[in-house]
């Protein structure tokens, strides 16, 4: 699936339209800022599949500070069957330009 941009996330989050965000980032980057998503480290992914099993067939934004850790977890949601899994580009400092 197509990752999604930041001001595409932000259009929709304004609207008021409910996503599925995972952030993958560590508790304390999570406690300093975040889009209230849930949150799974990026290590602890992989024992903490059964979180996300609702959204296995659901559209699941995944990102990160800057978009490389949720880009790998992208990669492996969809290798445990993940199908709708997108990376927000550039992460939260870019939605936080936005």
């Amino acid at each position: 699936m197509k990752d999604i941009t930041v001001s595409e996330l932000k259009d929709r989050l304004d609207k008021g339209e409910q996503v599925n965000l995972l952030d993958v980032r560590e508790e304390w980057e999570f406690d300093e800022d975040n889009l209230e998503g849930k949150l799974i480290p990026l290590p602890t992914l992989p024992q903490s599949l059964d979180q996300l099993s609702d959204w296995k067939d659901q559209e699941l934004i995944v990102h990160c500070r800057s978009g490389k850790r949720s880009e790998q977890a992208k990669k492996y949601l969809q290798s445990q069957g993940y199908t709708q899994v997108r990376n927000l580009l550039g992460g939260i400092l870019a939605y936080r330009e936005q």
